[in-house]
């Protein structure tokens, strides 16, 4: 699918024609400057789309589409792939959503470690955990996902553990581990959940709480990553390796 997406509310009976206007249709004419004959997909996110031709660009935000047909649904990828990602310090948490999504991630889950310098509290979390979500939305539509990536709200340690003993396959970002992520076997069905932790790393007693929880500690490599890049590495070995990059 090489068309740009747009993000609609609601997708069920749409057709055989479309106005989107708002700031959507303000990207698809004024941003993207869409033209008559040009292909785009419309999707509601989670992971139901539909494919249409651009009929007329008017104004500045409003694209009529048309030749929207059937509506086409991609189904949840396997093995799901969650990132749970410790608050980085100041814009960073927003890039490694960004990317994180790019690659392909299913789920990311903030977590408010011992370590974490930033903190999600009143107000400023609900602002944060907000533009974490609208992150994902349109890094989702600038990669040309139809199934965006679930932010969930931020977590504490025992419910990140409590997370990691439900899973399939639980790994810990950690100097300690004596196995490579590159090398270790993987499940090709049910939820891999990947703990990334914050510059501060991975308190013991963390580790601890994670590993009686049925999580491992691996190594990514030999270089040291940052918290907000190192989710978005592993992710990509992960995907590589289940066979969803195939």
């Amino acid at each position: 699918m090489t068309a740009p997406v747009f993000i609609v509310d609601q997708i069920e009976g749409i057709g055989p024609e479309f106005v989107l206007d708002g700031p959507e249709g303000r990207h698809a004419v004024s941003v993207k400057r869409l033209r008559p004959g040009e292909d785009v997909v419309l999707t509601d996110g989670r992971g139901r789309w539909i494919e249409g031709v651009v009929k007329a660009a008017e104004g500045k935000d409003r694209l009529v589409v048309t030749e929207l047909d059937s509506l086409c649904e991609e189904p949840p990828a396997a093995p799901r792939i969650t990132v749970v990602q410790a608050l980085p310090k100041g814009d960073r948490g927003e890039l490694a959503v960004e990317t994180m999504t790019e690659v392909g991630v299913d789920a990311i889950v903030p977590w408010a470690a011992s370590r974490c310098i930033t903190q999600w509290k009143g107000e400023r979390g609900v602002k944060a955990l907000g533009k974490w979500r609208a992150t994902a939305r349109e890094a989702g539509k600038q990669s040309r996902r139809v199934r965006f990536p679930e932010v969930a709200d931020a977590a504490t340690t025992r419910q990140v553990a409590a997370l990691l003993g439900q899973v399939d396959f639980a790994a810990v970002l950690h100097e300690s581990g004596e196995e490579p992520l590159a090398t270790v076997q993987l499940p090709t069905e049910g939820e891999i959940v990947l703990v990334v932790g914050p510059e501060g790393g991975v308190s013991p007693e963390e580790l601890a709480l994670f590993e009686e929880a049925g999580a491992r500690a691996f190594r990514l490599g030999r270089s040291v990553l940052r918290t907000s890049t190192a989710g978005t590495a592993a992710a990509a070995l992960l995907l590589g390796r289940t066979g969803r990059w195939s």
